[in-house]
């Protein structure tokens, strides 16, 4: 195998081309030291698939004193890390001898070269589509006049049809072109090399008929090819984009202002990057936890939704740990730093995020994979019939006609449609039952997975406490007025369950204990059972009490009740034959009452983000494929690193990108995405045994001679029109799950 086939598939197609990014002219001055290394963030353009992060990360981790090197694909971001004498030049100058662009890392710039990109790719489509119209109207006039329209009206439309090709062509097939040069002058070849060259050649071809007055012409392939092939272009830009913006939305969290408590007294506004282990650092009421920190001074209820899953507050104080992430609710409270925010739990769940887009990143799709087969085989089969009949003593014009048939009717078309024309099919489907579906790949590996891990707040239960029991509604009414006053998750319960009514008089609010007022010119208390002097358990966060001056204390209890479709769900999932846990954030006892009801045989509470991620790694380890099912900031790192996952529409918008596909409208549309992910992979994989098919027909055809070039058009043609017709067969098939 020569260099050029071992390296297909290496370099990538890419939306813009590696060469229009710039290469930094002193990449020494963006170094930075970090614990004795040095470390440098690149942006790289161009990398489009898991092939392109092994050779750049092989390549750089190649150099001496490299400790590590780490490519995401979704944001385009190079981490390189080493010690020693090595230059920064040097590493640059060994991923843009890749035929990659490269430049300092601009969060900025990224973001606009993102949508630049996205917006040229969108007006490159809108030519083509323009332009495929309009010439597929004067060819349809060419085919019905075959046999009895004159030469020199057929030679007109050929002519009109190549006047609104060539500029839609030079516009629209730029994207294609840049990114095939790119690699092709670096020894390399990817996908963009066929499209390329079936363009130009189908295109010249059809010109050179039109000149000497020949019946054949292919300018509507040329253009229709390229039309279809820029939808799956902009499609992917877009969800890059998406998936870069949220990984953003994250970093801008964990880089916030933090208020700093100096040695002399003052407080001071800094950044969260500045903050060192041991800093005093002030929380106000509202402010959320950007450090991992230990509370000194200073009692308040705490929301910790966000990291932990977990609906209910807890009250904090002296002594006790708070995580990043976590929300003050009502008292200041001081403590000390116990990690700097690159240590941070926000941290942590950021690295998780990127180590899952580089998993994902490195999965081989089915396209790809019969991609690396088909380009060589396009190539050869193309010059093996141009060389073999010039040895034939055929002429040179009449050897190249033969060649360029050979490499249209093999043209990538319906292979090129035979994954996304399923996957928009599909997710088409989905979309139309509440489910939409972020990626195509997530198809193949949702149809891949064999045990479910569920969250529980949120994902199998309402995600917020609700009043159960049966309470006077005299006392329902009474103790709302006190939880009016109040944001707590308890309170807001009461509130919901009683509506609107009026305040009482005098409220206030005592952290970690409950609230105090007038109501109807007697004094009431509402919180825990020790704050309002009721017989009971001043640890249980789902009741509260409430008292009234000559009247007995009132217990109220709250449950955070089961999804309506859950039970049916989950049963449905079991006799399918999946295994399945809840992995949750909440306490033991919550989470042991809905696995019992949901059948569910194995639990684990209080998991941290961390230990989530743990036990996906244990179930991979044991042979499983694991699908997660979240909705908080704490599932994030578990959705981005599981084999699949999903999150709710109710879903942190950082879950959501974390997640491959996101649903609305009940528990319900699992079992559905499960099917449809299933039959879509199977309709793949008949598209792409087609393709292989047609060309083992096709190609023996068009070598021997016996395929002109506008048979072979008409042929490829057919081709992408039968892999279209067989994945809309998706539409028709029925629920086995």
């Amino acid at each position: 195998m020569n260099q050029l086939d071992a390296n297909i598939g290496a370099g990538c197609p890419s939306g813009l081309a590696p060469s229009e990014a710039p290469i930094m002219s002193d990449p020494s001055a963006f170094v930075r030291r970090v614990d004795g290394q040095n470390r440098l963030s690149l942006t790289v353009r161009g990398a489009k698939c898991g092939a392109c992060i092994n050779r750049i990360e092989s390549a750089v981790n190649a150099l001496p004193g490299i400790e590590s090197a780490r490519l995401n694909l979704s944001t385009g971001d190079l981490e390189i890390g080493w010690r020693g004498s090595l230059k920064a030049p040097r590493i640059v100058s060994a991923v843009s001898a890749l035929g990659y662009g490269v430049s300092p890392r601009d969060d900025d710039r990224s973001v606009s070269d993102e949508q630049r990109e996205e917006r040229g790719l969108l007006i490159a489509l809108g030519v083509a589509g323009f332009a495929t119209a309009n010439i597929m109207l004067l060819s349809v006039s060419v085919w019905a006049g075959v046999g009895e329209m004159g030469e020199t009206t057929r030679t007109v439309l050929h002519g009109l049809s190549g006047i609104i090709a060539l500029p839609a062509i030079i516009f629209s097939g730029r994207v294609f072109f840049k990114s095939a040069w790119s690699v092709l002058k670096h020894g390399h070849a990817n996908m963009d090399v066929p499209i390329s060259l079936a363009l130009i050649i189908a295109f010249c071809v059809s010109v050179s008929e039109t000149l000497r007055g020949g019946e054949q012409a292919y300018f509507d392939a040329s253009v229709m090819l390229l039309f279809f092939l820029l939808i799956g272009r902009f499609l992917d830009a877009r969800v890059r984009r998406k998936a870069h913006s949220s990984a953003r939305d994250l970093a801008a969290m964990a880089h916030r202002t933090v208020m700093r408590v100096d040695p002399d007294g003052k407080a001071r506004s800094v950044r969260a990057s500045d903050i060192a282990v041991g800093d005093r650092i002030l929380l106000a009421p509202g402010e959320r936890a950007i450090v991992d920190m230990q509370i000194n001074q200073g009692e308040s209820d705490i929301d910790e939704s966000l990291v932990t899953g977990e609906s209910l507050t807890r009250s904090a104080g002296p002594g006790m740990h708070l995580l990043a992430g976590a929300v003050n609710l009502s008292q200041p409270l001081t403590g000390t730093a116990l990690a700097a925010a690159s240590d941070s739990l926000l941290a942590d769940i950021a690295r998780m995020l990127d180590a899952g887009e580089q998993r994902r990143s490195t999965y081989r799709r089915i396209a790809d994979r019969a991609v690396s087969l088909y380009v060589p085989f396009v190539h050869t089969s193309a010059l093996l019939a141009f060389i073999g009949w010039l040895l034939a003593g055929m002429g040179v014009n009449e050897a190249l006609l033969i060649g360029v048939s050979t490499l249209i009717i093999t043209c990538p078309c319906a292979l090129a449609l035979a994954a996304p024309v399923t996957q928009v099919v599909a997710a088409g489907r989905l979309f139309r039952s509440g489910t939409f579906l972020k990626s195509g790949d997530a198809l193949e590996r949702i149809a891949q997975c064999d045990y479910i891990i569920f969250d529980k707040t949120g994902t199998l239960t309402l995600g917020t406490p609700q009043l159960s029991g049966n309470i006077a509604p005299k006392a329902l009414e009474a103790a709302a007025r006190l939880a009016r006053a109040s944001r707590h998750p308890l309170s807001r319960a009461i509130v919901d369950a009683a509506g609107t009514g009026p305040l009482a008089s005098d409220v206030r609010e005592f952290a970690g204990l409950g609230l105090e007022g007038t109501v109807q010119g007697k004094p009431a208390r509402l919180g825990s059972a020790e704050w309002v002097g009721a017989d009971g358990s001043s640890g249980e966060r789902s009741s509260l009490w409430f008292s009234q001056e000559g009247e007995p204390p009132v217990r109220f209890q709250f449950e955070d009740h089961v999804l309506d479709d859950a039970a049916v769900t989950i049963g449905r999932l079991h006799s399918a034959g999946y295994g399945m846990e809840i992995v949750s954030g909440d306490r033991a006892e919550t989470v042991a009452r809905v696995a019992q009801t949901l059948g569910i045989n194995h639990w684990s509470a209080a998991a941290s983000p961390r230990e989530k991620v743990q036990r996906l790694e244990q179930l991979e380890a044991q042979g499983h494929r694991v699908l997660m099912v979240g909705d908080g900031l704490n599932d994030a790192g578990a959705l981005a690193l599981a084999h699949a996952s999903l999150a709710p529409g109710g879903a942190m918008d950082i879950s959501q990108s974390a997640s491959d596909a996101v649903y609305s409208k009940g528990l319900s549309a699992l079992p559905r995405l499960i099917c449809v992910a299933k039959q879509a992979r199977k309709v793949m994989l008949e598209n792409f045994a087609f393709a292989a098919a047609y060309n083992l027909v096709a190609v023996p055809v068009a070598i021997t001679g016996h395929a002109t070039p506008l048979v072979a058009a008409v042929a490829m043609s057919a081709s992408s029109i039968l892999v279209s017709l067989n994945a809309l067969r998706l539409n028709a098939m029925r629920e086995n799950l």
